[in-house]
């Protein structure tokens, strides 16, 4: 329908000029009450040291590690007499409860990072944190740190009550060094085989297979050679695997015989494998998607 004239003798009102009103003139952009910042290293620190002391599974698995290491230590320290020291040191106890004790710690660092694979939290770890690197480097620190000092203060425990226990003319009184490896080098094994741990549980991101992966590693080097050294060619390869096995690795640290080196090498060669482990789970971590 065509638009009707406006009726002879009614008033006309021009259209207005210049631009449309504007109903919220004066108001400028919103600003947010709460402080923005760039986010760093300390924040990503603080998130994983929040989720690993709120989940239940460190709670427990760091007791029962604790409970093995001391309670087996504290029982064999109280279970031998002072004859039973005069070839071996006092903190040999703490030997026992160490090879039951690491399968603890190898259990929490899998834990550590594939809990979040399997929950799916991971997307909203790393949705907070978009910068991968600094989300694993977080959680490695913060496991080593923990775990280390907790293997560590079990381990002492059991080094000081068990000399304390036994003393006499005819007791091996622990030097500087013996006690330096059954405790700070026994706890820093533990942690860099947990650290281990974690590395494989990154690349694999499944708890069963990589906690299957890293009984592979600790049990078959301390089995195998026996087997390996039943044939005159396969001797050497059967001794030297033995030689860094878990087991032989820990025994060399605590120093149970003097036909055995200080351990130190084999804690270098953990060391370097860990290390090499933690570049591979970098460079998957970054270039895989969630």
């Amino acid at each position: 329908m065509p638009p009707q004239a406006a009726p002879q003798g009614a008033p006309h009102h021009p259209a207005p000029s210049g631009p449309p009103s504007q109903p919220y003139a004066g108001i400028g952009p919103y600003t947010s009450p709460i402080p923005v910042r760039q986010t760093h290293l300390g924040n990503a620190l603080a998130s994983e040291w929040t989720k690993i002391k709120s989940v239940r599974s460190t709670i427990w698995t760091l007791s029962v590690m604790v409970a093995l290491v001391a309670g087996i230590g504290l029982l064999v320290a109280a279970s031998t007499s002072d004859s039973d020291y005069e070839t071996v040191p006092t903190t040999l106890p703490g030997f026992f409860g160490t090879l039951l004790g690491q399968l603890c710690i190898v259990t929490l660092g899998v834990l550590v990072i594939t809990s979040e694979y399997g929950t799916g939290m991971i997307r909203t770890t790393l949705t907070a944190s978009p910068q991968r690197s600094r989300v694993l480097t977080a959680k490695a620190l913060v496991f080593f740190t923990l775990s280390f000092a907790t293997t560590t203060l079990a381990l002492a425990l059991v080094a000081f009550a068990s000399t304390g226990m036994h003393s006499g003319p005819g007791v091996q009184e622990p030097t500087s060094e013996q006690l330096l490896g059954s405790t700070v080098g026994a706890g820093l094994y533990m942690s860099l085989l947990g650290l281990l741990s974690l590395a494989v549980g990154c690349m694999l991101r499944h708890s069963a297979g990589a906690i299957t992966t890293m009984l592979g590693v600790v049990l078959l080097p301390a089995i195998l050679p026996a087997f390996l050294m039943m044939s005159d060619s396969l001797r050497d390869l059967g001794e030297k695997m033995q030689e860094y096995s878990s087991p032989q690795a820990l025994a060399s640290l605590f120093r149970i015989d003097e036909s055995l080196n200080s351990g130190w090498p084999q804690l270098w060669a953990l060391a370097v494998v860990t290390a090499g482990a933690m570049i591979a789970a970098y460079v998957l971590m970054e270039k895989r998607d969630v």
